[in-house]
């Protein structure tokens, strides 16, 4: 598996890794979606872009996240695959799942927000996050 996760005080870390930074990402938003569900029940139905852009690589992995969150929040949509591509510092996202479905997804931690503190994004592929639960 390409995250884990990380005790931390009241809040869920996440460290995710690839072989780039791409794969890094789109390994944060699986691990993330694992925290809320378990991520292998999530079928692949539907597809939503997502497109952020920010001032950092931690604002965009924020901000990425950040929007998932949303997602699920207003849509309901839960998410286990990413096609993720990093130009500069804007990222598209393909996201594939479907609606929150709660007999077939276990009910996890609900993911309020996600956090600056202790975050680090390394360009080689490693990531570390703190999400707000």
């Amino acid at each position: 598996m390409p995250y884990s996760q990380f005790d931390h005080t009241a809040d869920i870390g996440l460290e995710a890794w690839g072989k780039d930074l791409e794969e890094a990402f789109r390994e944060a938003a699986r691990g993330m979606f694992d925290v809320i569900t378990d991520v292998n029940t999530i079928e692949a139905r539907s597809s939503v872009e997502v497109k952020v852009t920010g001032d950092s690589l931690e604002m965009l992995l924020v901000d990425f996240l950040s929007e998932l969150v949303f997602l699920f929040e207003v849509r309901g949509m839960v998410f286990g695959e990413f096609d993720v591509t990093i130009e500069g510092l804007t990222l598209t996202a393909v996201c594939r799942g479907e609606p929150l479905d709660m007999e077939k997804h276990p009910q996890g931690s609900a993911v309020k927000a996600v956090s600056y503190h202790d975050i680090s994004v390394e360009r080689e592929g490693r990531i570390r996050v703190i999400l707000d639960v």
